[in-house]
């Protein structure tokens, strides 16, 4: 039998070349969650406000000619355009990845409850078969009743014996027969 030409399906394909960028989406969205993350902290706020005043004193106490942005700061704007429009997107990939990470905590949780409801209405019928069992069982109290019935059935019956006996034996008891 001829052998087959073609792709083998046992052997991995090459991978094509491409002219585009490729990257790992975990580690790009796990960088744009740290850049989110102090986007939104106050020490962003405060460097960047810092940078902000710096700009803005260099540009104007600054002689003429070392000054790099003269009023009414187009660079400065440029600058901060683009860094808002580089953090919106990094921040609505945080969002979306956190998204993702609690719609599957919540669906563990969901499965958890129920595993949880489940486990609990076992036991809820376990035990209610185990208060019928022990209305069958013997139980300390019920048998120490029954034990205080018996001992007084015997005293009794020990005292009814006596009883009868005094009475067999006569006025002058048994030793007078003899």
């Amino acid at each position: 039998m001829a052998e087959r030409e073609g792709p083998r399906l046992d052997v991995p394909l090459v991978p094509r070349r491409t002219l585009l960028p490729t990257y790992d989406p975990e580690t790009f969205g796990r960088a744009s969650e740290r850049i989110a993350r102090f986007l939104g902290t106050g020490r962003f706020l405060l460097w960047m406000t810092i940078v902000i005043i710096v700009w803005i004193g260099w540009n104007v106490l600054a002689p003429h000619g070392w000054r790099f942005d003269e009023y009414p700061f187009i660079f400065l704007t440029l600058a901060l355009s683009l860094q808002a429009s580089y953090a919106a997107p990094l921040i609505l990939l945080a969002q979306n990845r956190q998204d993702d990470r609690d719609r599957v905590n919540l669906e563990q949780d969901r499965s958890r409850n129920e595993r949880s409801i489940a486990d609990t209405e076992f036991l809820t019928r376990e035990i209610a078969a185990l208060r019928m069992g022990l209305g069958e069982v013997a139980t300390r109290d019920w048998i120490r009743s029954e034990l205080a019935e018996l001992l007084r059935e015997l005293q009794e019956r020990e005292e009814r014996g006596q009883e009868r006996d005094e009475a067999a034996d006569g006025p002058g008891g048994r030793d007078q027969d003899r």
